[in-house]
């Protein structure tokens, strides 16, 4: 039976599959988010961005943003895109800045520090997303502009999920608050 709708738990599991049917893992997605995030404090723990990159990879937009842009690189490699956009997919075109509307989507589930976060990422091509962009462009063989921009986003969503969270602690230090129970998970 085919179905449209999954759980979190299965959008996960395809979505850490995906990643690494394209040469990602989760820990690499979440050295990103450690390095941007550790600028700005120590309190962080590399399983602290682990578990960020893990529930954004459980959204249901990551999820259809994930899924859309990989299989657009993959039939791009499989040379099942036509043309002229084959070729411009190919060479990852400065000019095409779909790709980066994927990120930036992305990136923006946690507001404009996330999206923030992604234009640093996007501009400084970190660790894997390095590997991916020019990789991409150097083995011809292969199509990474979606999945570049992605990763990338979903460093900078697990960063500000980060920095979100501290400060949330940081702010129940404070003697003033009282707890009030909401079912809001960040």
């Amino acid at each position: 039976m085919k179905r449209a709708l999954f759980s979190r738990d299965e959008m996960l599991r395809m979505n850490v599959e995906t990643l690494k049917e394209r040469g990602v893992s989760v820990e690499q997605i979440a050295d990103i988010a450690f390095a941007q995030q550790s600028k700005w404090t120590d309190q962080i723990s590399m399983q602290d961005c682990i578990d960020s990159v893990e529930k954004i990879l459980s959204l249901r937009d990551t999820f259809h943003i994930l899924q859309l842009g990989a299989e657009i690189d993959r039939l791009t490699e499989e040379n099942l895109i036509r043309e002229p956009l084959r070729e411009i997919l190919n060479s990852d075109l400065g000019m095409f800045g779909i790709d980066e509307l994927f990120g930036l989507e992305l990136a923006g589930i946690y507001g404009t520090i996330g999206k923030t976060n992604f234009g640093d990422i996007d501009v400084n091509k970190p660790a894997v997303v390095a590997e991916l962009n020019y990789g991409g462009k150097k083995d011809k063989t292969k199509c990474h502009t979606f999945l570049d921009d992605i990763v990338g986003a979903i460093g900078a969503a697990a960063s500000t999920r980060v920095a979100q969270i501290t400060n949330e602690l940081e702010a129940r230090k404070d003697p003033k608050y009282k707890e009030i129970r909401l079912d809001f998970d960040l």
